[in-house]
């Protein structure tokens, strides 16, 4: 940015970002881990191997990433229904503990449904006693892909996608209240207006539900 604005560039850093992204270009650095796993947690074995997934509740997804702002990151977890792509309920936090995962499962508790398996990755956050204990006690299966098995956890990755480029890239968060206030309106969007090819053109809450059919 220093060099274009040397040769007379009338240019910010918001811009530079903006198009960076539409060039497909990133800066070579670490990036925040979201997924560290604890030797000393125990790991359950995976479900969902074969596993048909035919109706709203029956899997949920969660997972975190990383939403970069002015003074470094914040981090996002969603729970997702995988038969609807309804996301069932968010949480952002300024650091890893297992706190927001947490409180993201009661949340989406609170409503009376439930999943009759929860399935994540092996991180720490998904492995703590408390986590752990909160599924049992509520009487949902545990699931956790192993080590490489990306893919298990696709429809929650496509929703990262989906909420980065509509949504974070358009309008780079500066402060933990602007990422709040963005997600709350997208995440709404998302759910009750955006149609999905995969849901026949319907929202995820039409099919979450029930007020249409899948064919």
């Amino acid at each position: 940015m220093v060099e274009l604005k040397n040769r007379g560039e009338d240019i910010n850093r918001k811009r530079v970002q903006r198009l960076m992204r539409m060039m497909g270009l990133e800066a070579m650095y670490p990036k925040p881990r979201t997924s560290i796993s604890n030797k000393h947690h125990y790991k359950y074995p995976y479900l969902l191997k074969n596993l048909e997934i035919i109706a709203p509740n029956q899997v949920w997804g969660t997972d975190i990433t990383y939403v970069p702002v002015e003074d470094g990151y914040l981090y996002l977890v969603a729970i997702l229904d995988l038969f609807s792509r309804y996301v069932v309920a968010w949480e952002i936090s300024d650091s890893l503990e297992s706190n927001f995962c947490i409180n993201a499962v009661k949340s989406a508790l609170k409503n009376g449904l439930k999943p009759k398996i929860m399935n994540s990755d092996q991180g720490a956050q998904y492995t703590s006693k408390a986590y752990i204990d909160l599924l049992k006690n509520s009487g949902i299966a545990i699931s956790m892909s192993g080590k490489g098995r990306c893919w298990d956890n696709i429809f929650v990755e496509r929703l990262w996608r989906s909420y980065k480029y509509e949504e974070v890239y358009l309008k780079n968060y500066s402060t933990a209240k602007e990422m709040t206030e963005g997600s709350s309106w997208y995440f709404n969007f998302y759910n009750n207006q955006r149609p999905h090819q995969k849901l026949n053109y319907h929202t995820p809450r039409d099919i979450y539900s029930g007020n249409c059919v899948l064919k």
